[in-house]
């Protein structure tokens, strides 16, 4: 089933030439002169590429038959990630080329949901948001105040966010997956 340009929004998964991707960024264009257009950043889910191109609007583009398994995340093998299948402890790996930025939040035993396309694993979904220990970041000097700031933290993952400058080593915090933005502090 197509979906017109006038739909999309980010986070839609569109197929083109056969291949699925996922759209980063659109703006709809309306020149002064001749027809309105949609200029698009998509994402492949294959391969982590990101490609530009420009729809005329009202343009159809198709839906990529993308298949979810809910799957626990299991460990790192070289340069592959291990995921089983929850209901039928199936094994599929996938590799750090194809999951992109998705590393930086796996912990293991985190259920995610793989994404197949043509029975094929090609990415996974995250959770929008997961719960993170910090694992090193710069202690908290006297006086600094919840709303004083931000300072650099590394969660137990290896990911890098902004967290307020109250925070300290071991504290869990709540990350925003999409934006890797730090949500709140996770009560004990």
């Amino acid at each position: 089933m197509p979906v017109s340009t006038t739909e999309f929004r980010n986070g839609l998964k569109i197929e083109i030439d056969g291949e699925p991707y996922v759209i980063v960024e659109f703006q709809h264009v309306k020149p002064g002169k001749g027809g309105a257009f949609v200029r698009t950043k998509f994402k492949s889910l294959k391969s982590g590429n990101v490609t530009d191109k420009t729809f005329r609007a009202g343009e159809k583009v198709d839906v990529p038959d993308l298949e979810e398994k809910n799957m626990q995340y299991l460990y790192a093998a070289d340069k592959d990630r291990v995921f089983m299948d929850t209901s039928s402890y199936e094994q599929v790996s996938l590799s750090e080329k194809q999951l992109g930025d998705s590393i930086s939040y796996l912990k293991e035993s985190m259920e995610i949901k793989v994404l197949y396309h043509k029975g094929q694993p090609i990415n996974i979904e995250l959770p929008m948001f997961v719960e993170l220990a910090i694992a090193r970041t710069d202690p908290g000097v006297r006086g600094d105040t919840a709303s004083g700031g931000s300072k650099p933290a590394t969660l137990e993952t290896g990911a890098t966010v902004k967290v307020p400058f109250y925070l300290n080593e071991g504290d869990v915090i709540k990350v925003d997956t999409r934006t890797g933005t730090f949500i709140e502090r996770v009560k004990k």
